[in-house]
């Protein structure tokens, strides 16, 4: 890809993104961190013909790619309550009563996306299986935590909730999520937040 050709998709993305394509309410444009880490994604042959995602923590949202690197949607998610980006050793073991407040971490990095089920019988897609992180729908049934309303706001502290998995609009699983990863293929790249991007750009 030239040098002009990779500034005119870029800005593509932007234009897209903006407009909101398959996306929630109250989406915002590719970070700088998201769009260089889309760039790199593409410059991989190794990933060709994957779905992936792009998730920004500092920003709490995330964006979708199809196979073919096009922009499939955009929303906002929930997160883990505490900033970080590795996930506490043998935290996959821990009762959910047991995990302390500082340990409620997403993790960074790049991570295969693969379908499952949850103790509930609910379907996921597991981000870290070990470390009981997964991305699922949104759940509302602790009415306190107001995890629809914080999805639907524009400060990204609010979307900092869960233990760890993110959460997504149920429309945006359904139609975007499922539409790409339920066969079982493609990756998530989740942002450091606390560390330099080159440590997952490599």
């Amino acid at each position: 890809m030239t040098r002009h050709a990779r500034i005119a998709w870029a800005a593509g993305l932007v234009m897209v993104t903006t407009c909101g394509l398959g996306s929630a309410q109250g989406t915002v444009p590719l970070s700088d961190e998201a769009r260089q880490t889309v760039m790199w994604v593409k410059s991989q042959q190794h990933m060709a013909g994957q779905p992936f995602i792009v998730l920004d923590k500092r920003v709490a949202h995330a964006w979708v790619f199809d196979a073919q690197a096009r922009l499939a949607g955009a929303t906002p998610v929930l997160l883990g309550a505490a900033r970080g980006d590795d996930s506490v050793p043998g935290i996959g073991e821990k009762p959910i009563a047991s995990i302390l407040p500082n340990e409620r971490t997403t993790p960074a990095g790049r991570f295969a996306m693969e379908p499952g089920k949850n103790a509930r019988g609910e379907t996921i897609y597991w981000v870290d299986y070990d470390a009981a992180v997964s991305l699922h729908r949104v759940r509302s049934a602790n009415k306190s935590e107001r995890r629809l309303e914080r999805l639907a706001t524009s400060d990204p502290g609010d979307n900092r909730i869960s233990y760890g998995c993110i959460n997504v609009p149920e429309r945006f699983y359904n139609e975007v999520i499922d539409a790409h990863f339920a066969p079982g293929k493609g990756s998530i790249y989740i942002l450091p937040e606390t560390r330099n991007l080159s440590t997952l750009l490599k």
